[in-house]
């Protein structure tokens, strides 16, 4: 694929109307933050109350404007891109939790896919002044494979209800991009961390407040899983170069792009080095070994995406780590999220 250098920074989002769904999760909060401050007019799709939210904390969720509805609802999405026309948009929306999705499968294919597609054919239809789409998917799309790392061009086979519904939100990206030409790329990411990231489900906080209550560490696998992680802020830099490059190139039209380290590691190993970087080497690791519809090894080549749009990470993985903990420690010792 030809290369394509995105500009990033004011000249590309300074004064554009910009929609993101998910604006209180882990990934919006931060992709909320970046985009005010780069000057973008912002427009967060929400539709409940979080005040525990990174971004209600931050006060960015009061810079941008609250567009309440749900992405289940057509009607919803239609009101909220008739009103607010966007330029550019950022599909962060969707039951992200894997637990949730074994549970609730039905909830997690209505607004992982219906809420996709509503959003793509409201954009169709009123996304008169639209320039990018960015729609977030997941290393998860994939599902489980023979041959690793991941790369761009492997089929989309997930099994599990929230690989499932990740696969299908890519192949409607896909098919709306491609008949309807409309500029808009897929992001596939690794597992993201990262401070406000309040689902201690997941390893990377759930580990270190275990670590602050004095606990040893709590691993619902066999600790030998294999994932690429990846830092937020890395992730956030990824999907605005993404968006910067398919709004100057139409022919990345309808293209997936995978982003990570290029770095996969055992779930103990996170587990290991989130010890060592907390002083508390002394926890040995309580594993459990009672995961269920996980699959065992799942990592990326993110070469496409550092040689065609010239994307690489400002962290790494033991520098998003040290950050992360910065922010939890204060907060889990004041008593917050007991």
């Amino acid at each position: 694929m030809e290369k394509v250098v995105a500009s990033l920074g004011q000249p590309a989002f300074s004064g554009k109307v910009a929609l993101v769904t998910g604006a209180t999760g882990l990934v919006g909060s931060h992709l909320l933050s970046a985009l005010l401050h780069a000057g973008a007019k912002v427009v967060s799709f929400v539709r409940d109350d979080v005040p525990s939210s990174l971004a209600v904390e931050s006060g960015d969720i009061g810079r941008a404007i609250q567009a309440r509805g749900d992405l289940r609802e057509y009607d919803d999405m239609c009101r909220v891109v008739a009103e607010y026309e966007p330029e550019i948009v950022f599909h962060l929306g969707a039951q992200s939790q894997v637990g949730v999705s074994l549970n609730y499968p039905r909830g997690t294919f209505e607004a992982n896919v219906r809420g996709t597609w509503n959003l793509l054919d409201a954009l169709r239809l009123y996304g008169k002044r639209l320039q990018a789409i960015v729609v977030a998917s997941s290393d998860k799309a994939y599902g489980e494979s023979p041959v690793l790392p991941y790369t761009e061009d492997c089929p989309l086979r997930g099994t599990y209800p929230y690989d499932v519904s990740k696969s299908c939100v890519d192949l409607v990206s896909r098919s709306y991009a491609l008949t309807y030409k409309m500029p808009l790329a897929i992001a596939r990411c690794g597992n993201i961390f990262g401070a406000g990231d309040l689902n201690f489900d997941r390893i990377v906080p759930g580990t270190i407040r275990d670590v602050c209550r004095g606990a040893r560490p709590v691993l619902r696998s066999d600790g030998k899983f294999v994932r690429d992680y990846i830092y937020v802020k890395d992730a956030v830099s990824a999907y605005m170069t993404l968006t910067s490059a398919v709004a100057q190139s139409p022919a990345l039209r309808g293209e997936a792009f995978n982003f990570g380290y290029d770095r996969p590691v055992t779930v103990l190993q996170i587990v290991e080095t989130i010890l060592r970087l907390m002083g508390r080497t002394d926890l040995e690791p309580d594993i459990r070994n009672t995961a269920v519809g996980e699959i065992r090894s799942q990592y990326l080549s993110s070469k496409k995406a550092r040689e065609s749009l010239g994307w690489s990470p400002a962290y790494g993985l033991e520098d998003g780590l040290r950050e992360t903990i910065d922010w939890y420690v204060p907060r889990l010792k004041a008593g917050f999220y007991a």
